[in-house]
Protein backbone atom coordinates (compact mmCIF):
# COMPACT_ATOMS: atom_id res chain seq x y z
CA UNK A 1 0.00 0.00 0.00
CA UNK A 2 1.10 3.63 -1.22
CA UNK A 3 1.04 6.08 1.98
CA UNK A 4 2.12 8.70 0.92
CA UNK A 5 0.25 9.13 -2.60
CA UNK A 6 -3.33 9.81 -1.22
CA UNK A 7 -2.09 12.25 1.22
CA UNK A 8 0.47 14.04 -1.31
CA UNK A 9 -2.76 14.16 -4.15
CA UNK A 10 -5.24 15.21 -1.11
CA UNK A 11 -2.55 18.16 -0.25
CA UNK A 12 -2.05 19.66 -3.97
CA UNK A 13 -5.51 19.08 -4.26
CA UNK A 14 -6.65 21.25 -0.99
CA UNK A 15 -3.80 23.66 -2.26
CA UNK A 16 -5.01 24.32 -5.45
CA UNK A 17 -8.61 24.87 -3.93
CA UNK A 18 -7.31 27.30 -1.46
CA UNK A 19 -5.81 29.22 -4.08
CA UNK A 20 -9.33 29.99 -5.53
CA UNK A 21 -10.78 29.93 -1.76
CA UNK A 22 -13.02 27.32 -2.73
CA UNK A 23 -14.77 28.97 -5.38
CA UNK A 24 -15.34 27.19 -8.84
CA UNK A 25 -17.47 26.11 -11.85
CA UNK A 26 -20.25 23.18 -11.35
CA UNK A 27 -21.51 20.75 -13.99
CA UNK A 28 -25.29 21.85 -13.34
CA UNK A 29 -24.06 26.08 -13.25
CA UNK A 30 -24.91 26.79 -16.57
CA UNK A 31 -28.34 29.05 -15.29
CA UNK A 32 -25.98 31.65 -13.61
CA UNK A 33 -25.09 33.07 -16.60
CA UNK A 34 -25.46 36.87 -16.36
CA UNK A 35 -26.92 36.50 -19.75
CA UNK A 36 -30.18 35.39 -18.26
CA UNK A 37 -30.62 38.63 -16.69
CA UNK A 38 -31.92 39.96 -19.79
CA UNK A 39 -35.01 36.92 -20.03
CA UNK A 40 -35.18 34.90 -16.97
CA UNK A 41 -37.92 33.21 -17.39
CA UNK A 42 -35.85 31.10 -20.36
CA UNK A 43 -34.02 29.49 -17.13
CA UNK A 44 -37.34 27.47 -16.87
CA UNK A 45 -38.89 24.53 -19.91
CA UNK A 46 -37.02 23.14 -22.13
CA UNK A 47 -34.61 25.96 -22.97
CA UNK A 48 -33.48 25.67 -19.68
CA UNK A 49 -32.86 22.53 -19.19
CA UNK A 50 -31.17 22.49 -23.20
CA UNK A 51 -28.81 24.85 -21.74
CA UNK A 52 -28.27 23.67 -18.39
CA UNK A 53 -27.18 19.71 -20.12
CA UNK A 54 -25.36 21.79 -22.77
CA UNK A 55 -22.42 23.20 -19.93
CA UNK A 56 -22.73 19.93 -18.06
CA UNK A 57 -21.79 17.80 -21.40
CA UNK A 58 -19.04 20.00 -23.49
CA UNK A 59 -15.44 18.96 -22.71
CA UNK A 60 -15.26 22.90 -23.67
CA UNK A 61 -15.57 25.36 -20.56
CA UNK A 62 -17.81 27.94 -22.00
CA UNK A 63 -18.39 29.52 -18.66
CA UNK A 64 -16.12 32.04 -18.82
CA UNK A 65 -17.84 33.23 -22.37
CA UNK A 66 -20.90 33.02 -21.29
CA UNK A 67 -20.73 35.55 -17.93
CA UNK A 68 -20.93 32.45 -15.62
CA UNK A 69 -19.22 33.12 -12.33
CA UNK A 70 -17.04 31.29 -9.97
CA UNK A 71 -18.89 30.55 -6.59
CA UNK A 72 -18.48 28.64 -3.74
CA UNK A 73 -21.12 25.88 -3.34
CA UNK A 74 -22.31 24.72 0.42
CA UNK A 75 -21.75 20.99 -0.42
CA UNK A 76 -18.37 21.60 -1.96
CA UNK A 77 -17.26 23.42 0.99
CA UNK A 78 -18.72 20.88 3.29
CA UNK A 79 -16.75 18.47 1.29
CA UNK A 80 -13.45 19.89 2.26
CA UNK A 81 -14.32 20.37 5.51
CA UNK A 82 -14.94 16.64 6.47
CA UNK A 83 -11.10 16.26 4.33
CA UNK A 84 -9.60 18.79 7.47
CA UNK A 85 -11.25 17.39 9.71
CA UNK A 86 -9.52 14.10 8.56
CA UNK A 87 -6.24 15.68 8.10
CA UNK A 88 -6.39 17.47 11.64
CA UNK A 89 -7.68 13.72 12.87
CA UNK A 90 -3.98 12.42 11.07
CA UNK A 91 -1.87 14.97 11.68
CA UNK A 92 -3.09 17.04 15.07
CA UNK A 93 -1.70 19.82 13.37
CA UNK A 94 -4.39 23.01 14.18
CA UNK A 95 -3.82 24.52 10.67
CA UNK A 96 -6.72 22.23 9.53
CA UNK A 97 -9.05 22.84 12.70
CA UNK A 98 -8.61 26.89 11.61
CA UNK A 99 -9.42 26.36 7.75
CA UNK A 100 -12.22 23.92 8.67
CA UNK A 101 -13.65 26.53 11.16
CA UNK A 102 -13.22 29.10 8.54
CA UNK A 103 -15.51 27.43 6.07
CA UNK A 104 -17.65 25.95 8.94
CA UNK A 105 -18.59 29.85 10.10
CA UNK A 106 -19.38 30.26 6.12
CA UNK A 107 -21.86 27.47 5.91
CA UNK A 108 -23.90 28.97 8.99
CA UNK A 109 -24.14 32.35 7.01
CA UNK A 110 -25.50 30.10 3.97
CA UNK A 111 -28.86 28.50 6.02
CA UNK A 112 -31.83 28.88 3.70
CA UNK A 113 -34.52 30.70 5.37
CA UNK A 114 -35.17 29.25 8.70
CA UNK A 115 -38.53 31.63 9.02
CA UNK A 116 -39.75 29.27 5.91
CA UNK A 117 -38.59 26.05 6.70
CA UNK A 118 -37.84 25.73 10.71
CA UNK A 119 -34.96 24.38 10.66
CA UNK A 120 -31.35 24.49 9.44
CA UNK A 121 -31.15 23.24 5.65
CA UNK A 122 -29.20 24.17 2.35
CA UNK A 123 -29.31 24.41 -1.34
CA UNK A 124 -27.30 24.89 -4.35
CA UNK A 125 -26.42 28.23 -5.07
CA UNK A 126 -27.78 28.01 -8.93
CA UNK A 127 -31.11 27.27 -10.48
CA UNK A 128 -31.16 23.65 -11.64
CA UNK A 129 -33.72 22.54 -14.31
CA UNK A 130 -33.45 18.67 -14.30
CA UNK A 131 -35.98 16.14 -16.09
CA UNK A 132 -37.93 15.27 -12.94
CA UNK A 133 -38.32 19.40 -11.56
CA UNK A 134 -36.81 22.77 -11.54
CA UNK A 135 -35.39 23.98 -8.25
CA UNK A 136 -34.54 27.86 -7.83
CA UNK A 137 -31.44 28.92 -6.20
CA UNK A 138 -31.28 28.69 -2.37
CA UNK A 139 -34.56 26.32 -2.23
CA UNK A 140 -32.96 22.87 -0.21
CA UNK A 141 -32.37 20.12 -0.71
CA UNK A 142 -31.50 17.11 0.97
CA UNK A 143 -28.16 15.84 -0.57
CA UNK A 144 -27.04 19.20 0.45
CA UNK A 145 -28.25 19.63 3.62
CA UNK A 146 -27.07 15.73 4.71
CA UNK A 147 -24.02 17.07 3.77
CA UNK A 148 -23.44 20.08 5.36
CA UNK A 149 -24.74 18.45 8.52
CA UNK A 150 -21.82 15.86 8.45
CA UNK A 151 -19.53 18.56 8.22
CA UNK A 152 -20.45 20.25 10.43
CA UNK A 153 -21.50 17.76 13.04
CA UNK A 154 -17.62 16.41 12.38
CA UNK A 155 -16.15 19.58 13.23
CA UNK A 156 -18.18 20.09 16.36
CA UNK A 157 -17.03 16.67 17.65
CA UNK A 158 -13.42 17.34 16.71
CA UNK A 159 -13.34 20.71 18.35
CA UNK A 160 -16.29 20.22 21.12
CA UNK A 161 -18.09 23.42 20.08
CA UNK A 162 -21.92 22.83 20.74
CA UNK A 163 -23.03 25.16 18.21
CA UNK A 164 -22.17 23.45 14.98
CA UNK A 165 -23.43 19.84 16.25
CA UNK A 166 -26.66 21.46 17.54
CA UNK A 167 -27.01 23.36 14.07
CA UNK A 168 -26.27 19.85 12.06
CA UNK A 169 -28.66 18.13 14.16
CA UNK A 170 -31.89 20.15 13.97
CA UNK A 171 -31.61 19.69 10.34
CA UNK A 172 -33.29 16.32 10.72
CA UNK A 173 -36.53 18.18 11.54
CA UNK A 174 -36.31 20.00 8.04
CA UNK A 175 -36.04 16.39 6.60
CA UNK A 176 -39.00 15.14 8.62
CA UNK A 177 -41.08 18.25 8.51
CA UNK A 178 -40.61 19.19 4.56
CA UNK A 179 -39.47 15.93 3.18
CA UNK A 180 -40.78 12.78 4.40
CA UNK A 181 -43.71 11.88 2.06
CA UNK A 182 -46.43 9.08 1.66
CA UNK A 183 -47.73 7.77 -1.79
CA UNK A 184 -49.29 4.82 -3.08
CA UNK A 185 -47.21 3.27 -6.27
CA UNK A 186 -48.89 2.31 -9.36
CA UNK A 187 -49.70 -1.01 -7.89
CA UNK A 188 -51.54 0.43 -4.97
CA UNK A 189 -49.11 -0.55 -2.69
CA UNK A 190 -48.11 2.06 0.13
CA UNK A 191 -44.85 3.78 0.31
CA UNK A 192 -42.68 6.02 2.47
CA UNK A 193 -39.30 7.94 1.76
CA UNK A 194 -37.54 11.27 2.04
CA UNK A 195 -38.17 13.29 -1.26
CA UNK A 196 -35.47 15.44 -2.96
CA UNK A 197 -36.75 18.51 -2.46
CA UNK A 198 -39.64 20.22 -0.88
CA UNK A 199 -42.89 19.95 -2.71
CA UNK A 200 -41.94 17.10 -5.49
CA UNK A 201 -42.54 13.53 -5.04
CA UNK A 202 -39.29 11.57 -7.01
CA UNK A 203 -38.75 8.36 -4.63
CA UNK A 204 -35.13 8.56 -5.23
CA UNK A 205 -33.42 5.81 -2.63
CA UNK A 206 -30.03 7.40 -2.35
CA UNK A 207 -31.91 10.61 -1.54
CA UNK A 208 -34.33 8.63 0.85
CA UNK A 209 -31.65 6.64 2.60
CA UNK A 210 -29.32 9.96 2.85
CA UNK A 211 -32.22 11.53 5.40
CA UNK A 212 -32.98 7.95 7.15
CA UNK A 213 -29.83 8.15 8.23
CA UNK A 214 -29.36 11.91 9.10
CA UNK A 215 -32.55 10.76 11.04
CA UNK A 216 -31.34 7.85 12.54
CA UNK A 217 -28.29 10.12 13.29
CA UNK A 218 -30.50 12.29 15.63
CA UNK A 219 -32.56 9.36 16.95
CA UNK A 220 -29.43 7.53 18.51
CA UNK A 221 -28.24 10.99 19.80
CA UNK A 222 -31.60 12.42 21.18
CA UNK A 223 -32.76 8.67 21.92
CA UNK A 224 -35.93 9.67 19.75
CA UNK A 225 -38.05 6.39 19.36
CA UNK A 226 -40.21 8.63 16.49
CA UNK A 227 -37.62 9.35 14.57
CA UNK A 228 -35.84 6.72 14.91
CA UNK A 229 -38.98 4.32 13.93
CA UNK A 230 -39.26 6.34 10.64
CA UNK A 231 -35.85 6.27 9.52
CA UNK A 232 -36.22 2.25 9.86
CA UNK A 233 -39.48 2.21 7.88
CA UNK A 234 -37.95 4.82 5.18
CA UNK A 235 -35.17 2.48 5.06
CA UNK A 236 -37.45 -0.67 4.80
CA UNK A 237 -38.79 1.00 1.43
CA UNK A 238 -35.36 1.31 -0.30
CA UNK A 239 -34.31 -2.19 0.96
CA UNK A 240 -37.35 -3.44 -0.33
CA UNK A 241 -36.42 -2.37 -3.75
CA UNK A 242 -32.92 -3.90 -4.12
CA UNK A 243 -32.83 -6.64 -6.57
CA UNK A 244 -32.24 -10.47 -5.88
CA UNK A 245 -28.14 -9.67 -7.02
CA UNK A 246 -27.72 -6.57 -4.48
CA UNK A 247 -28.16 -3.52 -6.96
CA UNK A 248 -31.04 -0.67 -6.74
CA UNK A 249 -32.26 1.34 -9.84
CA UNK A 250 -31.68 5.17 -9.19
CA UNK A 251 -35.21 5.32 -8.30
CA UNK A 252 -38.74 4.83 -9.77
CA UNK A 253 -39.49 6.65 -12.20
CA UNK A 254 -39.04 5.68 -15.74
CA UNK A 255 -35.77 7.60 -16.93
CA UNK A 256 -34.33 6.46 -13.60
CA UNK A 257 -33.85 2.66 -14.23
CA UNK A 258 -30.14 2.62 -14.05
CA UNK A 259 -27.63 1.30 -12.13
CA UNK A 260 -24.34 2.96 -11.42
CA UNK A 261 -21.75 3.18 -8.70
CA UNK A 262 -21.58 6.15 -6.63
CA UNK A 263 -25.50 6.48 -5.76
CA UNK A 264 -25.28 2.60 -5.08
CA UNK A 265 -22.28 3.57 -2.94
CA UNK A 266 -24.32 6.18 -1.72
CA UNK A 267 -26.66 3.87 -0.46
CA UNK A 268 -24.78 1.55 1.55
CA UNK A 269 -22.73 4.03 3.27
CA UNK A 270 -26.22 5.48 4.56
CA UNK A 271 -28.20 2.02 4.93
CA UNK A 272 -24.17 1.32 7.35
CA UNK A 273 -24.83 4.12 8.87
CA UNK A 274 -29.02 3.50 9.87
CA UNK A 275 -27.86 0.34 10.56
CA UNK A 276 -25.24 1.79 12.95
CA UNK A 277 -26.52 4.63 14.87
CA UNK A 278 -30.38 2.46 15.70
CA UNK A 279 -27.61 -0.68 16.44
CA UNK A 280 -29.83 -3.51 14.38
CA UNK A 281 -28.93 -5.90 12.54
CA UNK A 282 -31.99 -5.82 10.39
CA UNK A 283 -30.01 -4.78 7.34
CA UNK A 284 -26.86 -6.59 7.28
CA UNK A 285 -27.82 -9.00 4.83
CA UNK A 286 -28.84 -6.14 2.89
CA UNK A 287 -25.62 -4.35 2.90
CA UNK A 288 -23.51 -8.26 2.36
CA UNK A 289 -25.54 -8.24 -1.06
CA UNK A 290 -25.00 -5.02 -1.94
CA UNK A 291 -21.39 -5.17 -1.37
CA UNK A 292 -21.01 -7.77 -2.93
CA UNK A 293 -22.91 -6.87 -6.16
CA UNK A 294 -20.89 -3.37 -6.04
CA UNK A 295 -17.23 -4.87 -5.83
CA UNK A 296 -18.20 -7.71 -8.27
CA UNK A 297 -20.21 -5.34 -10.71
CA UNK A 298 -18.54 -1.99 -10.38
CA UNK A 299 -15.08 -2.42 -10.76
CA UNK A 300 -12.71 -4.09 -13.33
CA UNK A 301 -10.09 -6.26 -12.58
CA UNK A 302 -7.52 -3.46 -12.72
CA UNK A 303 -9.28 -1.37 -10.10
CA UNK A 304 -11.28 0.91 -12.55
CA UNK A 305 -13.78 2.12 -11.08
CA UNK A 306 -16.97 2.16 -13.59
CA UNK A 307 -20.06 4.73 -13.94
CA UNK A 308 -22.83 2.11 -14.76
CA UNK A 309 -22.47 -1.57 -13.87
CA UNK A 310 -23.23 -2.73 -17.80
CA UNK A 311 -20.61 -0.03 -18.99
CA UNK A 312 -17.56 1.46 -17.60
CA UNK A 313 -18.11 5.18 -19.54
CA UNK A 314 -17.58 8.11 -18.49
CA UNK A 315 -15.19 7.43 -15.98
CA UNK A 316 -15.84 9.89 -13.53
CA UNK A 317 -13.52 10.52 -10.40
CA UNK A 318 -16.87 10.60 -8.64
CA UNK A 319 -17.09 7.18 -8.80
CA UNK A 320 -13.50 7.23 -7.56
CA UNK A 321 -13.96 8.85 -4.71
CA UNK A 322 -17.30 7.38 -3.46
CA UNK A 323 -15.63 3.86 -4.02
CA UNK A 324 -12.93 4.72 -1.53
CA UNK A 325 -15.31 6.15 0.83
CA UNK A 326 -18.13 3.22 0.46
CA UNK A 327 -15.38 0.93 1.15
CA UNK A 328 -13.84 2.64 3.33
CA UNK A 329 -16.69 2.87 5.70
CA UNK A 330 -18.82 -0.20 5.20
CA UNK A 331 -17.80 -3.66 6.64
CA UNK A 332 -13.68 -2.34 5.74
CA UNK A 333 -11.80 -5.78 5.76
CA UNK A 334 -8.39 -6.19 4.02
CA UNK A 335 -9.36 -7.33 0.82
CA UNK A 336 -11.54 -3.99 0.10
CA UNK A 337 -8.62 -2.18 1.36
CA UNK A 338 -6.15 -3.66 -1.42
CA UNK A 339 -9.03 -2.42 -3.68
CA UNK A 340 -8.76 0.87 -2.78
CA UNK A 341 -5.20 0.39 -3.45
CA UNK A 342 -5.90 -0.63 -7.18
CA UNK A 343 -8.87 2.25 -7.56
CA UNK A 344 -6.55 4.97 -6.29
CA UNK A 345 -3.50 4.03 -8.67
CA UNK A 346 -6.14 2.98 -11.49
CA UNK A 347 -7.19 6.79 -11.01
CA UNK A 348 -4.26 8.34 -11.14
CA UNK A 349 -3.73 6.33 -14.44
CA UNK A 350 -6.62 7.54 -15.97
CA UNK A 351 -7.66 10.28 -14.61
CA UNK A 352 -5.23 12.65 -13.15
CA UNK A 353 -3.86 15.47 -15.47
CA UNK A 354 -0.15 16.02 -14.46
CA UNK A 355 0.16 19.36 -15.80
CA UNK A 356 -2.61 21.04 -13.59
CA UNK A 357 -1.95 18.81 -11.45
CA UNK A 358 -5.79 18.01 -10.87
CA UNK A 359 -8.38 15.25 -11.41
CA UNK A 360 -10.24 15.70 -14.52
CA UNK A 361 -13.93 15.13 -14.29
CA UNK A 362 -14.80 12.74 -16.68
CA UNK A 363 -13.07 10.64 -19.65
CA UNK A 364 -15.42 8.83 -22.30
CA UNK A 365 -14.24 6.62 -25.24
CA UNK A 366 -13.75 9.16 -27.21
CA UNK A 367 -12.99 12.50 -25.44
CA UNK A 368 -11.66 13.81 -21.81
CA UNK A 369 -13.82 16.14 -20.21
CA UNK A 370 -11.23 18.28 -18.21
CA UNK A 371 -13.15 21.45 -17.39
CA UNK A 372 -12.13 21.68 -13.37
CA UNK A 373 -15.19 21.41 -11.36
CA UNK A 374 -14.86 22.37 -7.97
CA UNK A 375 -17.67 20.70 -5.70
CA UNK A 376 -18.02 17.52 -8.18
CA UNK A 377 -14.50 16.19 -8.80
CA UNK A 378 -12.07 18.35 -6.42
CA UNK A 379 -13.68 18.58 -3.70
CA UNK A 380 -14.86 14.87 -3.40
CA UNK A 381 -11.21 14.05 -4.44
CA UNK A 382 -9.53 15.94 -1.71
CA UNK A 383 -12.52 14.59 1.13
CA UNK A 384 -12.10 10.87 -0.22
CA UNK A 385 -8.42 10.77 -0.13
CA UNK A 386 -7.87 12.38 2.94
CA UNK A 387 -9.97 9.74 4.22
CA UNK A 388 -7.70 6.78 2.63
CA UNK A 389 -4.77 8.76 4.01
CA UNK A 390 -6.19 8.42 7.42
CA UNK A 391 -6.86 4.68 7.01
CA UNK A 392 -3.17 3.85 5.75
CA UNK A 393 -1.68 5.89 8.52
CA UNK A 394 -4.33 4.16 11.24
CA UNK A 395 -3.44 0.75 9.59
CA UNK A 396 0.27 1.08 9.99
CA UNK A 397 0.15 1.69 13.30
CA UNK A 398 -1.87 -1.03 14.25
CA UNK A 399 0.35 -3.17 12.47
CA UNK A 400 3.70 -1.77 14.39
CA UNK A 401 1.98 -2.57 17.47
CA UNK A 402 1.19 -5.92 16.53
Amino acid sequence: MNTKTANTLAQQTLNLAQADDYAGYDPFDGLNSRLFSVAPILRKGVFGLAWTQLFKRSPINFRPLCLVPKKRNPKGVALFILGLVNDYQRSGEQKYVYEAQRLADWLLTQKCDEQQWGAPCWGYHFDWNARAFYVPKGKPNVITTLYVAKALHAFGQVTKQDKYTQCAMQSAHFMVNHLYTQTTDEQGREQCYFAYIPGESAFVHNASLWAAAWVATFAAHYDDSLYGDLALQVARQSVQAQNEQGAWVYGTRHHHQFIDGFHTGYNLEALDIVRSQLQTTEFDAAIERGLQFYTEHLFDSQGTAKYYHDNPYPLDMHSVCQALLTLLKVNPNAEQLALTDKILTRSVELLYEQRSGRFVYQKGKRYTNKVNYMRWTQAWVYYSFSELALVQQRTLVEQEAA
